[in-house]
């Protein structure tokens, strides 16, 4: 090895996929710091401690690849023959390969390759050992779907994934869709016990689809540690497979009218001053609501245990195994990482945990699949779509990393580099996938993430979509700057998308603010996602670009990391962000200079656009007007937050406040039989219907 050890360093992170370098906010090139990079390549298994190992670590590496005889995964588009690549020793460069496809539907292809077949793509030679690289082509068109190729060596068999997908995602035929967003556990009625459950969800639905509304956008429903003082983020949900029993609508439970203890559960004075109390509170109480419903659904589960709860665990061993999870994690502690040996690598006996807890968490799993499928169909009956959310990671002490845990690289976090809304970076605190591992596993753990949404989702929005081509990752102990990009299999991926997004006929949209690379929105329109077109980012670049929305996109106000309209137009996000301390004194006198320039190009573009008559300091009609815009514009989906209907200030969420801000607890100001009802709601909803439903002005 000819390079000195710093240069074999980097060019061993680019094998790996570590980038060695990015860009920050000023497009100033920021190199990786090398202890970054050996952290980074030390957690993907790579056998470094110092730039010194890198040379023996590099041919490892190389040898490990061209000993790789088929690649993990192999994607075709539109159902084209596969072209493979095969990796072979000179000595066996001209040997006969036997071969054999087994198509997803049970067939199977059979077929060889002569020694001399296919295109001679590479020539090596590693440590006097040479290898050939060859392109193969299985013959015919093949359908679409997940089929396995295993290549007959002498004494030897190796497989691939073979993915036959569409070209594109799954894009449906009803386009100018207009809808509403609100998180769940902000929604809340008359019969809620604290937060919104699906019963409200439910309710929202039926009352949107009088308005002809076809979009009902809420955040994730993935479980949350609800049972203990702690995050409650639906962005670090403890699994991306499963749901969350936090929103269980216990008053239409079948087996509810049949359980007279869970009954008398219900009417006792105590029960119902405590359901009482906790329906009066401005914020969400998540550890005290959860405890008052379990009160019941651990009585219904001990009770009834129905039929078709049992045959749900026979076909659910995800969901058994999940629920052995939860019931170990009351009786071994919170997290995972502190339990025994054995219990801690995956292996659970059953004195590990009360079988009568894990039989309610088996229930409420029930429950919400139940639930959450009936909601879905019905959605599907009143020709409207329910938007659901996938977050980009999971909870550290959860179920997903604790079970799969080869495929998580528990020593880094994901976050993101500075820029100039936080100059320090962010660390999200959820540990990465492993790129390799995840497509060794034939990319297992994503497709049964986005089935798990699909399900019932009529749209599914993929959160950080960058994360399909690469995350920010951050070694243990080091500060956000300190961080540097992985990268994916992103074609592998977005394959993923199009198969399943056609299987269950849902339309993808992409979150795709912020810090973008350059080649993410190509390949996001080349693979048919919507984008977001979010009128808050649109602003800054002064208004006259608002005219020009895309169709193939997502249009908003706002969204749920950012203050409503009436709460950025006051200037008052700035301040709240100044209290916190996210923001410096400088920082904000920057910002509301800035906001004076915006509001008065928006104000212009209003006006000589004809949505406003004159500039007005009326920020509901500011905001009737900016909604108008997006309506009658090109954009095939249209979302109105409805706390931005009655002025709200306040934000469900600020990013990087830590405890010092209610983030994911705010309910809604008015409860949903007064908002329903309301004039600045009905009123800007029937202006959205309007307009979308002309194509026009």
């Amino acid at each position: 090895m000819s390079l000195r050890p710093q240069g074999c360093l980097l060019r061993l992170a680019h094998s790996y996929g570590v980038q060695t370098a990015y860009y920050d906010v000023t497009r100033q090139r920021q190199p990786a710091a090398p202890d970054a990079l050996l952290a980074v390549l030390q957690a993907l298994g790579c056998p470094v401690a110092n730039p010194e190992d890198a040379p023996n670590a590099y041919r490892e590496y190389q040898q490990t690849i061209w000993n790789r005889v088929l690649e993990p995964v192999t994607v075709t588009w539109n159902g084209q023959p596969p072209a493979v690549t095969v990796r072979l020793p000179h000595s066996l460069a001209e040997t006969r390969l036997e071969w054999h496809l087994q198509l997803g539907d049970g067939g199977v292809w059979r077929g060889d390759w002569s020694g001399d077949t296919g295109e001679i793509r590479e020539t090596t030679e590693i440590d006097g050992a040479g290898y050939i690289r060859r392109r193969l082509i299985l013959p015919g068109e093949i359908p679409l779907g997940y089929h396995r190729l295993t290549l007959d060596l002498p004494g030897m068999a190796v497989e691939s994934l073979i993915i036959s997908t569409p070209a594109a995602v799954y894009s449906p035929a009803t386009p100018r869709r207009w809808g509403v967003f609100l998180p769940l556990y902000a929604l809340h009625s008359a019969n809620s016990w604290g937060g919104g459950d699906l019963a409200d969800l439910g309710r929202l639905m039926e009352w949107l689809a009088e308005w002809d509304g076809g979009l009902l956008a809420t955040l994730p429903l993935l479980p949350v540690f609800t049972d203990t003082e702690g995050e409650v983020s639906p962005y670090l949900p403890v699994s991306r497979r499963l749901w969350n029993e936090f929103y269980v609508d216990i008053n239409t439970i079948p087996e509810l009218a049949e359980c007279p203890t869970a009954l008398k559960i219900m009417d006792l004075a105590d029960f119902q001053k405590e359901a009482d109390s906790l329906r009066h509170l401005p914020l969400v109480d998540y550890q005290r609501q959860m405890a008052l419903k379990r009160r019941v659904l651990e009585e219904l589960s001990k009770s009834f245990f129905s039929r078709d709860a049992a045959r749900f665990a026979a076909g659910n061993p995800l969901a058994e195994d999940y629920a052995r999870f939860r019931a170990a994690r009351e009786r071994l502690g919170s997290s995972w990482r502190g339990w025994p040996a054995a219990a801690r690598s995956g292996s659970l006996r059953e004195d590990d945990y009360d079988e009568a807890t894990r039989r309610y968490h088996l229930y409420v799993q029930y429950l919400m699949h139940r639930q959450l499928t009936a909601l879905g169909d019905r959605a599907r009956d009143l020709d409207l779509s329910l938007c659901l959310d996938l977050p980009a990671g999971v909870h550290p002490d959860g179920y997903d990393v604790w079970r799969e845990g080869d495929l998580f690289l528990s020593d880094i976090t994901v976050g993101a580099p500075p820029d100039t809304v936080f100059p320090q970076g962010q660390n999200w605190t959820f540990p990465p996938l492993h790129p390799e591992r995840l497509r060794e596993h034939g990319y297992r753990y994503f497709i049964e993430s986005l089935r798990h949404h699909l399900r019932p989702a009529g749209v599914l929005r993929i959160d950080h979509v960058m994360g399909l081509h690469r995350l920010f990752c951050i070694p243990h102990g080091q500060e956000p700057s300190r961080g540097v990009y992985l990268r994916y299999r992103a074609d592998e991926l977005y394959a993923i998308l199009a198969l399943e997004s056609h299987r269950s006929r849902t339309a993808i949209v992409g979150e795709d603010l912020g810090i973008v690379p350059g080649y993410v929105r190509p390949a996001m329109r080349k693979y048919g996602l919507n984008r977001m077109y979010i009128l808050h980012y649109e602003l800054a670049g002064g208004g006259p670009e608002l005219a020009a929305v895309p169709s193939r996109v997502l249009a908003a106000l706002n969204t749920h990391d950012m203050p409503p309209f009436a709460g950025f137009w006051q200037g008052k996000d700035i301040t709240e962000r100044q209290q916190l301390g996210i923001l410096d004194d400088a920082g904000a006198a920057t910002e509301r200079k800035d906001l004076i320039k915006t509001q008065k190009a928006l104000l212009s573009f209003l006006k000589q656009t004809d949505w406003l008559a004159e500039p007005t300091d009326d920020i509901s009609a500011i905001i009737r007007a900016c909604l108008a815009f997006l309506a009658a514009s090109r954009a095939g989906m249209v979302l109105v937050n409805l706390e931005d209907l009655w002025l709200e200030t306040r934000p469900q969420n600020i990013p990087s406040s830590s405890s010092r801000y209610p983030s994911w607890r705010r309910k809604a100001r008015y409860p949903f039989e007064e908002f329903c009802t309301m004039p600045p709601v009905v009123g800007t909803l029937q202006i959205v219907n309007e307009l979308r439903r002309a194509g026009k002005r």
